[in-house]
């Protein structure tokens, strides 16, 4: 138990971050749904930050989780790390300058001929990030959150100051004539705004990095980066895998809707301003995802280790499904988070939280395959999620739209968490107790259909319905209390 807690003592701190920032981030989904003029604006935002997902894992090529392995010796840290940095840095500046020279092209392919400014600036974005990645790494292998904390809300706070000041201080300032806001500003580049937005934030950023980066040192090790690059490549497999799972749908859905370019983007921006009330759940998951990796890694001997991965798998269930059911009962509040044009797609929240909580429990049950160096059974997992998610919104989107994407999401999630739960069984066989845990999520969903039938039960009495979801969501944590208040009581063995 002291390790779990000390577990969710750097979650909470990175939660400052990441829960906080990406909270203060996810601000300006309400920001943009109403500011932004049409639906199909929105939806060119969700599409390019999409196909940049992909991007990401290939410019990054999860150098950070070689880091990891290879890099939590002590001794074997600085090598590791400035190996690391010159490969990232000399393949950042290929891929960077490939696309700054076909912008146009690329753009063609994207369907935003008008637009070769936007691939540009994602060039410059991915470049930038790209960069950041195994600096924000080794803070979080040396255990230093504060720093780590300081420089992602600095983003946050750059990227929002940025958008407000393009957004919405310059149209005001040009309608009271005020002459120099349009040495900075124009108003026919609009959503243009929000991704220039981004890349002043990244340059920031990597900026505050610099001390990191100035710790490179000008020495490559090309036999420890042919084992970094063999370790990795399974597992760009997985991220490229992964990012099919979670974006393919949103990039796929202005291909295969049977209407114009411009009411697909429609749907697109409706589907995505919908999944983002679904990611709330995925806010949680990002801090306890900066916190768990190095944490199992620097655990991985411990005697109880396996023990120990069990129950943390188990509480970040139960918190999961607190924060989904918080979300389902108060969903008549909680939508107001987006615009009311917006709202047509509100039935895809409970399968996208649903989809959500269970790619955190699959985070869980993968670390396994990392652990043991067996990435490559981790890539042929995640290859078949890919061909589901493909296959099943090839079929699906035509015929159900954006609502059978959410259902192919899903299905795709529940599949992965199957597979890497039942191959970890034979190689890394941590104790899950998933009795406990489907019951926790199916409790958590028998709440929600119950909040239901008190709306259809008391659709004129709105206070004897919101004191109804109160008592279901108080049942809730009063049940995880009666049962688990042994954890507490009776902690298992400590590790020295």
């Amino acid at each position: 138990m002291s390790l779990i807690k000390k577990l969710a003592g750097e979650t909470a701190l990175y939660g400052l971050s990441s829960i906080i920032g990406r909270l203060l981030n996810m601000l300006l989904v309400p920001f943009y749904t109403r500011v932004l003029a049409t639906t199909n604006e929105y939806g060119a935002v969700i599409d390019l930050y999409a196909t940049s997902a992909f991007l990401m894992v290939l410019f990054s090529y999860r150098m950070e989780s070689a880091f990891f392995r290879f890099g939590t010796p002590q001794e074997a840290r600085e090598r590791v790390y400035s190996t690391g940095m010159l490969s990232l840095m000399g393949t950042t500046a290929a891929f960077a300058a490939t696309l700054l020279v076909f912008a146009q092209p690329i753009a063609d392919v994207l369907e935003y001929p008008q637009h070769p400014e936007y691939v540009r600036w994602f060039a410059l974005i991915l470049a930038f990030d790209c960069l950041a990645e195994l600096p924000f790494a080794r803070l979080r292998l040396e255990q230093r959150p504060k720093r780590f904390v300081f420089i992602k809300l600095t983003n946050i706070s750059v990227n929002i100051g940025m958008n407000l000041f393009w957004l919405v201080f310059c149209p005001w300032a040009a309608g009271k004539g005020v002459g120099w806001v349009h040495a900075v500003w124009s108003p026919g580049l609009g959503v243009g705004y929000i991704f220039l937005s981004n890349l002043v934030a990244s340059l920031v950023t990597l900026l505050l990095l610099s001390p990191q980066l100035r710790a490179v040192r000008w020495s490559f090790d090309k036999a420890l980066w042919a084992k970094m690059m063999a370790y990795a490549a399974p597992l760009i497999i997985v991220s490229f895998a992964g990012i099919v799972d979670e974006m393919f749908s949103r990039s796929m859905l202005k291909y295969l809707l049977p209407g114009t370019p411009q009411e697909n983007l429609a749907d697109v921006g409706i589907f995505g301003a919908n999944y983002k009330l679904a990611a709330l759940i995925t806010l949680f998951t990002q801090a306890y995802r900066y916190a768990a990796e190095p944490f199992f890694f620097r655990h991985a001997g411990d005697k109880d280790t396996l023990r120990t991965q069990a129950q943390v798998t188990l509480w970040f269930t139960i918190a999961a499904a607190v924060g989904m059911l918080g979300i389902l009962l108060f969903l008549d509040l909680v939508k107001y988070f987006i615009g009311t044009k917006y709202h047509g797609g509100l039935h895809v929240v409970p399968i996208l939280l649903t989809a959500n909580l269970l790619l955190g429990v699959y985070y869980n049950f993968s670390i396994w395959y990392r652990l043991k160096d067996r990435t490559g059974l981790g890539a042929w997992i995640s290859i078949a999620g890919a061909v589901i998610t493909v296959a099943l919104n090839l079929i699906l989107i035509p015929k159900f739209g954006y609502t059978g994407a959410a259902w192919v999401t899903l299905t795709c999630y529940t599949f992965m968490c199957w597979a890497t739960w039942f191959t970890g069984k034979k190689h890394y066989p941590v104790p899950y107790p998933l009795g406990r845990m489907l019951f926790y999520v199916a409790v958590a969903l028998g709440l929600f259909a119950l909040g239901k039938l008190l709306e259809a039960t008391l659709p004129a009495q709105p206070i004897l319905l919101w004191a109804g979801r109160a008592v279901l969501f108080g049942s809730y944590l009063a049940l995880i209390y009666h049962l688990e208040k042994k954890q507490f009581s009776n902690p298992p063995h400590q590790n020295p």
